[in-house]
C-alpha cells in the first residue's frame, strides 16, 4: 500500500496544561525512508541520536570490576554480572584518567574535584563561596546546539537534592558536588531529584504557575495528565496504520504506568511525612527512587522530549547507608575508606553490584522499546562512570566506565577496550561527533578516541 498521509515528527498530543510528544511512528517517515527501513543507513538517518551520563559515588573496588580478557568475548567480573543480559550492548573502557579530579597543588578535596571534573575535564577552583569556577560540561556542549530540535534541551537528574552553596569538602563549594551538568564556567545546571517534577517538566505545558493550577485541576478532577490529551490521541488514531496504533497505544500506557507509580510514591509519602520528611513524589526506597528517574530518562529519549541527559544517582562523597536494599548499614563513603578490611571490601562490592544492577535495567529498558528495525537503545550513548577508581585512596586514573548503546550504528559494543592515561575528555570528543555537535578541544584533551567503533 503507498503511504499518503505523513505525520509532522514535532505532532503532541495537548490539554488543560499538557504536551506530549510522541515516539517515532513509522507516519513520520518519508515514504522513501519508510520502504528502506530495513537498511542501516536510512535507519541511521531517519532516529536521532540520544547521550547520557550516569554517576556513580565514591570508586568502586576495580578488582571485582575489570574483565581480565581485553576485546571480544570479554569476561565479566562479580561487580559486572547484571550486565550480562546485555553484555552485547556494552562497551567496557579500562584506563581513563582524569588528571584534573588530582590535587594539582589543590590539596584535599578529591570527592568534590571528582564530581566537577567528570564531565568537563578542568580543574575546579578551590573555593567555599560563590566565586566558584568550572567550564560548560560535555553534555551542555551537545545540548546548546541541538535545543532547536527538542522541548527540554537535556535533562538533569539526581537522588540527591540540589545544592548550589557552602562548604561541602575541604573547602570546595557544594555546587561542585552536587552537581555534574554545567552551563558555563559560573553556572551549574541543577539537577531535579523529585519524579512528579520530572513528570511535569516533561509533559506540562505553560508557566510554572500555570503548571501548578492545572495539576490542582487534574487533581480535583482525579484525572491524570493524558486524561486531557486522549481526545487529541483519537483524532489522530484514525489516521493511523495498525503498527502505529499499537505503538502509540504501548507509548501512552507507559506514560499511565510512570503517573500512577509517582502517584504511588507520593500518597505513601504523604502518610508517613512525620516519619521520613521526604519531599512529596519521592519514593521511600532508593531502589524505586533510581528506577524511576531511569524511566522517566527513558521515556524522554523515547519521545524526543530531549537528546540529552545527565543522571547524579549519588554525590560523590555520599556517606548514604544501603541498610534497607542490602542490609549494609555503614555508610558509603566511610565504607570506601577500607584500608584493606576484607570486610568492608565485601560491603562496597555489594554496593557496587547494587548501581550496576539499576545500570541494566535501564539499558533492558532502552532495548526493550522498538525504534524502526531497532531499539531505542542502538540509538543512544550512555556512559557509566565515577570520577574515582579506588576510593581508598582516591585515584583518578583507570576510571570506572562502561559504554551502552550503539549511536545510531557508530559505536561498536560488546568490547573491553584497554588503555594507558588516555584523558577521559578524548572519549567525550568522540561522542560529541557522533551527535553531531564536534569541537576542537575539550577540557583536557589531548585527540579524538578511535577505539569506540
Amino acid at each position: 500500500m503507498t503511504k499518503n498521509w505523513q505525520l509532522p515528527r514535532r505532532t503532541f498530543l495537548r490539554g488543560l496544561g499538557t504536551t506530549i510528544a510522541l515516539p517515532l511512528l513509522d507516519a513520520m517517515l518519508p515514504a522513501s525512508a519508510g520502504a528502506a527501513a530495513a537498511g542501516e543507513g536510512a535507519a541511521a538517518a531517519a532516529f536521532p541520536r540520544r547521550m547520557g551520563f550516569v554517576y556513580i559515588p565514591n570508586g568502586v573496588i576495580m578488582e571485582h570490576w575489570t574483565p581480565r580478557i581485553v576485546g571480544a568475548n570479554y569476561d565479566l567480573p562479580a561487580t559486572l554480572q547484571p550486565i550480562a543480559p546485555v553484555k552485547n550492548d556494552i562497551l567496557v573502557l579500562s584506563g581513563f584518567a582524569h588528571d584534573k579530579a588530582f590535587a594539582n597543588g589543590d590539596g584535599a578535596g578529591d570527592h568534590a574535584r571528582a564530581n566537577a571534573t567528570f564531565l568537563t575535564g578542568v580543574q575546579a577552583r578551590k573555593t567555599a563561596g560563590a566565586d566558584i569556577r568550572l567550564s560548560v560540561s560535555v553534555d551542555q556542549i551537545a545540548a546548546n546546539k541541538l535545543a532547536r530540535y527538542t522541548k527540554l534541551p537535556s535533562l538533569e537528574l539526581s537522588c540527591d537534592r540540589a545544592r548550589q552553596s557552602g562548604s561541602c569538602d575541604s573547602g570546595y563549594s557544594c555546587a561542585y558536588q552536587y552537581n555534574l551538568s554545567w552551563r558555563n564556567e559560573t553556572v551549574p545546571m541543577s539537577p531535579e531529584n523529585d519524579p512528579r517534577l520530572v513528570f511535569e517538566r516533561m509533559f506540562g505545558g505553560g508557566s510554572a504557575a500555570e503548571a501548578r493550577q492545572n495539576r490542582a485541576l487534574r487533581k480535583a478532577y482525579n484525572k491524570s495528565i493524558l486524561d486531557f490529551a486522549l481526545e487529541d490521541a483519537k483524532k489522530l488514531q484514525t489516521n493511523l496504520g495498525a503498527t502505529d496504533r499499537r505503538k502509540l497505544d504501548e507509548y501512552l500506557e507507559a506514560i499511565r504506568e510512570l503517573e500512577m507509580s509517582i502517584e504511588r510514591a507520593e500518597k505513601f509519602n504523604g502518610e508517613q511525612a512525620v516519619a521520613y520528611r521526604k519531599p512529596e513524589g519521592i519514593p521511600k526506597s532508593n531502589r524505586d527512587h533510581i528506577r524511576l528517574m531511569f524511566d522517566l530518562m527513558a521515556l524522554a529519549f523515547q519521545t524526543d522530549t530531549t537528546r540529552v541527559s545527565t543522571f547524579l544517582i549519588a554525590h560523590d562523597g555520599s556517606n548514604r547507608n544501603y541498610k534497607d536494599e542490602l542490609a549494609i548499614s555503614d555508610g558509603h563513603h566511610n565504607l570506601s575508606h577500607h584500608k584493606g578490611d576484607q570486610e568492608w571490601i565485601a560491603k562496597i562490592q555489594k554496593i557496587d553490584t547494587y548501581h550496576i544492577q539499576q545500570f541494566a535495567y535501564f539499558i533492558q529498558r532502552l532495548k526493550s522499546i522498538k525504534e524502526g528495525e531497532g531499539t531505542l537503545l542502538d540509538n543512544c550513548m550512555i556512559m557509566l562512570g565515577s570520577g574515582i577508581s579506588d576510593g581508598n585512596r582516591h585515584r583518578h586514573d583507570n576510571l570506572p566506565i562502561l559504554m551502552a548503546g550503539r549511536g545510531g550504528g557508530t559505536l561498536r559494543p560488546g568490547r573491553h577496550v584497554k588503555v594507558d592515561k588516555v584523558p577521559l575528555t578524548n572519549v567525550f570528543l568522540s561522542m560529541l561527533d557522533r551527535m553531531g555537535t564536534p569541537i576542537p578541544r575539550f577540557g583536557d584533551s589531548t585527540g579524538r578516541f578511535n577505539g569506540l567503533a
